[in-house]
């Protein structure tokens, strides 16, 4: 069975930068609010933000499949030819 990565220790969030992304779409809304922002700028970070989102879904995914498939080595590697 093939090691399970350890969320806790090492969340995923940490290695794409997504707090960085939701603390920005928070200055975001924060500026939209005080008028800083224009709605036509906060609806284009915001359809960027869905896209980061996207691609960290299909990234998880892909890691899932990968270890879900992965076996361990064991013992010493195989030559070609040899049992």
């Amino acid at each position: 069975m093939a090691a399970r990565r350890d969320y806790e220790a090492s969340p995923v969030s940490d290695s794409l930068g997504l707090r960085d992304v939701i603390q920005g779409l928070s200055g975001d809304l924060q500026g939209l609010r005080e008028g800083k922002v224009s709605p036509q700028d906060a609806l284009a970070r915001a359809a960027l933000a869905k896209q980061i989102f996207n691609g960290v879904r299909l990234y998880i995914q892909a890691i899932a499949t990968l270890e879900g498939r992965a076996r361990p080595l064991g013992g010493a590697p195989q030559i070609e030819g040899q049992e």
